[in-house]
């Protein structure tokens, strides 16, 4: 009798039977055969598993372990038996693999009363958390706005600018761990990264460092802006996403999106759901700073703005779903990560 067997990964568990024409390896190495055709097939976590045996005899051999030596075969035969790759225990496929989510001092500030607010942090933790168990890298942005403001104050009490945009980079270093703090306690593994050193506190930023971390399924915060003032966290959120090789700025906001109109004050401002750089830069339409958004041009990196107040849109938009305005519809590859 000649056996031709096809493997494509060790066999873990489960027994199985064969018919006169198609058999199956037990696990004791054992060699059975049946009279009554079928056709058996079982889950396990092995890919795929054929064993086709021919006999030269019509009955079964009286020595089943007696046989030719096993040969694969060059020709195509059919697949009986199950392949083990189902579609429902795939990832599926998402629009975005590695974003950048820019969150806003304000944001994390929610109803005001206090300069951070647990109950935001946590919202955003945990829609962070389902999407990086999904295989989505993760790296945010934060602002300080909510504690300290460089532009409002510079010129305040002899406070220049560049002083006041250092004390704000120092405040996004304080939003920044809390909330690795936030996420770290519900399990998500997180690293701070800041634009100038503070090693006792945070790492300082090092591309090819965060890179890794994202790699290994961690999610990295980029604290302090650009490390340098006259800069906003705008751009430092274009900055770090043309660096890391991200697909997409998610910028969260507290509306759901650029509008036409100031919502506001005019009720019947329409959503704009798409738009190109060139409309938000003619139009002027206060969604980046100029220097934020050329970059995303520059880059070909797409932009979407959501609403960070509506439970679900942080992960809508992690996984590419229609949420908000998206600016620049062209998606980067993502085959250019290092």
């Amino acid at each position: 009798m000649a056996l031709s067997t096809s493997f494509s990964r060790h066999i873990s568990s489960s027994n199985a039977k064969c018919s006169p024409s198609f058999c199956f390896l037990r696990p004791n190495g054992k060699l059975y055969q049946s009279n009554a055709p079928m056709f058996v097939g079982f889950r396990s976590s092995c890919q795929s598993f054929v064993i086709s045996c021919c006999s030269a005899e019509g009955g079964p051999s009286s020595d089943p372990m007696n046989l030719r030596q096993p040969q694969i075969s060059s020709m195509p035969r059919p697949t009986f038996g199950v392949t083990m790759n189902d579609s429902s225990t795939q990832n599926p496929s998402y629009k975005w693999r590695r974003v950048l989510l820019k969150v806003s001092g304000e944001a994390l500030a929610g109803d005001q009363t206090q300069n951070i607010d647990p109950k935001v942090t946590m919202a955003i933790a945990r829609e962070v958390a389902s999407v990086t168990r999904l295989g989505i890298e993760v790296a945010i942005v934060v602002g300080g706005g909510n504690i300290f403001r460089g532009a409002s104050w510079a010129g305040s009490s002899g406070l220049d600018r560049s002083s006041a945009d250092y004390i704000g980079m120092l405040a996004t270093v304080m939003n920044a761990i809390f909330l690795q703090a936030t996420m770290e306690s519900i399990g998500i593994p997180t690293r701070v990264q800041t634009a100038f050193r503070m090693s006792e506190v945070a790492e300082p930023y090092i591309r090819r460092r965060a890179v890794r971390h994202l790699e290994k399924g961690r999610v990295v915060i980029f604290a302090a802006g650009t490390g340098n003032p006259f800069f906003t966290t705008d751009t430092a959120a274009a900055l770090r996403s043309a660096e890391i090789n991200a697909e997409v700025v998610l910028k969260a906001t507290n509306v759901d999106g650029v509008y036409d109109d100031d919502p506001r004050c005019n009720p019947n401002a329409r959503l704009l759901e798409n738009l190109t750089y060139q409309d938000v830069t003619s139009k002027d339409l206060s969604v980046m700073d100029m220097t934020a958004i050329t970059l995303c041009q520059e880059n070909n990196i797409p932009v979407v703005v959501f609403n960070l107040n509506k439970p679900g849109n942080i992960s809508k938009a992690i996984r590419g779903e229609s949420v908000g305005t998206l600016i620049g519809g062209t998606q980067r590859s993502a085959t250019a990560r290092t």
